[in-house]
């Protein structure tokens, strides 16, 4: 679990007291509960520093989106109150980390320090450099792994390479994974008046939360911190856990567990999810395929991990060739959900407002984008990592490159969604649809999937007509596609 550096005692002795601290780097872990980090500290009988530091820049180019910032404000909070509870505090900086974590050394003469290691690009490099510094400075560093099942270095295939198929890896995962139960959170974290007194930079100062309250709608929805991701998970495994498999498709009712921004902003652990489901729920479809879905999340660190550059460039090498459209003015109406396709529509804007989406809905919109529109798919990625509350670097990835085919175990890119026929499948009433395009609300249930067929009507309303032919964009992207694959030998 914990990865180490050897320790040699630190030169610099701490004025105000004797006893020397380990300093606990909170990340994306805002949690007591199941913290490995923050357990084995507390655990060694030492004093216990927890901080944060703010530093976007060292997380360039995928530095936290609007929506993500929104959140992460209120997930530190609720984890400043926490440990206010328990008699400790968490220590906020800004800046480097490097330089930060360095001088947190010296005002402490602390003698680890330790975190829960994350699986993006930038972590592991920035993490890496911290290591080797703090091990020629005399300090000991420890990492726990705290974000995932399995981590994505410990498993491969049969050919010893990473997987890029879902299926043998969920089969390989389950058989390797050797579940434990989630760590207990610390009831008192030891520390002194001195170290309550250490600087620190006033939680609101970082600017996390927009100026425009744009974000208020978040909040009905979504309660960040560790209380509001257990409430949601036994809200989840009480009322709609049984009934997952075929709910979650249904966007106008809430089928999912809506745990995404939590677990990724780590007010729970995935172990924690995981022996809450196998503990608390009788077998079905309905759990099964929910872990499922718990393993597309590690399949999604997983290549993450082997493949970084995935974020930006397509997994199959083919699709560089493909001749993606550059179409700001179609851009923009997909993002103000202005298209005249009601489904996608209504996505578009239940993301502007409430920086969330059904991810079936996410499906059909990211299809029309990349497939219809033919607009890359990571013009789709960004704007998401943007507005979403649960942007998370990995699954983001994962989900694109899914749905253009350019991914692993992608979609076949001759896949393309008939947003007609998922809209009557999945919203067949039109419930969804007229929640967020409430201009279409005079519509009947058979009209309001396809307005452009009654114009009388349309024209009745504010609503856009839509505009381009879903048949005949289809057939271009699929002779581009064919084209693509000529382009290579």
């Amino acid at each position: 679990m914990a990865e180490c550096l050897p320790f040699n005692p630190s030169p610099i002795l701490d004025k105000m007291t004797t006893e020397r601290p380990i300093l606990v780097w909170i990340r994306r872990d805002c949690r007591l509960s199941d913290h490995p980090a923050l357990y084995h500290a507390c655990k060694s009988g030492q004093l216990v520093i927890p901080f944060y530091i703010w530093d976007p820049i060292s997380e360039l180019p995928w530095k936290p989106g609007s929506a993500s910032k929104s959140w992460l404000h209120h997930s530190l909070r609720s984890f400043q109150k926490q440990l206010n509870k328990r008699g400790s505090r968490l220590l906020i900086r800004k800046g480097d980390s490097l330089t930060e974590i360095r001088r947190l050394i010296r005002e402490t003469s602390a003698t680890d320090v330790v975190w829960n290691r994350s699986h993006e690009p930038s972590s592991i490099a920035r993490d890496t450099i911290l290591k080797q510094s703090l091990l020629t400075a005399g300090t000991k560093a420890c990492s726990f792994q705290g974000n995932t099942l399995i981590e994505p270095w410990d498993f491969s295939n049969k050919s010893g390479r990473p997987f890029q198929v879902f299926t043998p890896f969920w089969k390989q995962h389950r058989l390797v994974y050797q579940h434990t139960s989630p760590l207990p959170e610390p009831k008192i974290i030891r520390s002194i008046a001195s170290h309550m007194a250490l600087p620190s930079v006033d939680l609101d100062s970082l600017g996390l939360e927009p100026e425009v309250g744009w974000d208020k709608q978040f909040y009905k929805r979504f309660q960040p911190g560790e209380e509001g991701a257990k409430s949601s998970l036994n809200r989840f495994i009480k009322e709609q856990i049984l009934s997952y498999s075929t709910d979650r498709n249904m966007p106008s009712i809430r089928g999912t567990s809506r745990l995404s921004p939590h677990l990724h902003f780590g007010e729970i652990s995935p172990r924690q999810v995981f022996d809450e489901i196998i503990n608390s729920t009788d077998p079905g479809s309905g759990p099964g395929t929910f872990l499922t879905e718990l393993g597309w999340r590690e399949f999604a660190i997983h290549l993450l991990y082997h493949f970084p550059h995935s974020t930006q460039a397509p997994l199959k090498a083919i699709f560089g060739n493909f001749p993606w459209q550059e179409n700001p003015e179609a851009l923009e109406k997909w993002k103000k959900g202005q298209t005249g396709i009601p489904i996608i529509d209504a996505g578009m804007r239940e993301l502007w407002e409430t920086g969330w989406m059904h991810n079936r809905v996410r499906m059909i919109a990211a299809s029309y984008l990349v497939k219809n529109l033919m607009i890359p798919w990571q013009k789709g990625a960004e704007w998401f990592w943007d507005t979403l509350v649960d942007a998370d670097l990995a699954s983001n990835s994962l989900g694109w490159q899914w749905v253009a085919g350019s991914g692993a175990d992608a979609a076949p890119y001759f896949r393309i969604f008939n947003p007609v026929l998922q809209s009557k499948r999945f919203d067949p009433q039109g419930d969804y649809i007229r929640e967020w395009v409430p201009e279409l609300t005079p519509l009947s249930s058979k009209q309001i999937h396809t307005p452009w067929e009654y114009p009388d009507v349309l024209a009745k309303t504010e609503y856009p007509e839509k505009h381009i032919s879903l048949i005949a964009s289809r057939d271009r992207a699929l002779r581009a596609y064919e084209l693509m694959k000529g382009a290579l030998p």
